[in-house]
């Protein structure tokens, strides 16, 4: 489990294509301190599994599905990423329960000055994901803990405050880009129970 709180920008070194799926290795530093073959990491909001621990790079390989329903196969060479260990027991959780398993990718719209180095970032979302999403929920875009603070249709908007604008990958992205997008897991369960009783409900 994650929480949303990036804690360094990696480095894409590579993505090499597989038979099935492909393999990415990431330069970084501060996450490497207690990384281990068999760890999860989230690359992105993707939970990935650490393959391989160099001095200052860690692999994961991509399975098929990953590399559908996320951006990461669409980086290059140099490319940042937002890296986050996962949440231990005595941590505090200081942005939101984030498993890591995105349910799909959105359009970078615009992220716009506000003024006082803050800005208003806009996501066209799936229209499938609509559903999961509401005002002053919580939603994860690339792997960041965020407040949604409007939906327009299949837009949706969020205030970026200068300090999540300067640790994160979301002032390198260009218009059209794809972000991957990971809805509050509370949002699903509740779908799942009302689902239920309305299933009973009919017998």
């Amino acid at each position: 489990m994650f929480t949303g709180i990036i804690e360094e920008l990696g480095a894409v070194e590579s993505l090499g294509k597989q038979s099935a799926g492909a393999r990415l290795r990431v330069r970084c530093a501060r996450v490497l301190e207690d990384l281990k073959p068999g760890s999860s990491i989230a690359v992105n909001g993707v939970c990935l599994t650490a393959v391989e621990i160099g001095r200052d790079t860690f692999s994961a390989d991509l399975a098929p599905e990953t590399l559908r329903r996320s951006n990461l196969g669409d980086l290059g060479l140099g490319a940042r990423v937002n890296l986050e260990r996962p949440l231990a027991p005595t941590d505090r959780l200081s942005g939101h329960i984030v498993q890591g398993h995105v349910d799909g990718t959105g359009e970078f719209l615009a992220l716009d000055q506000l003024g006082d180095e803050n800005s208003w970032l806009k996501i066209r979302v799936p229209v499938e994901l609509d559903r999961y999403l509401v005002f002053k929920g919580s939603i994860a875009i690339d792997g960041i803990s965020l407040t949604i603070a409007s939906l327009e249709r299949d837009v949706l908007g969020v205030t970026i405050i200068p300090h999540t604008y300067q640790s994160t990958t979301l002032g390198m992205h260009k218009l059209g880009d794809r972000v991957n997008l990971e809805c509050d897991v509370l949002a699903k369960h509740v779908e799942k129970l009302l689902e239920s009783l309305e299933y009973f409900g009919k017998r």
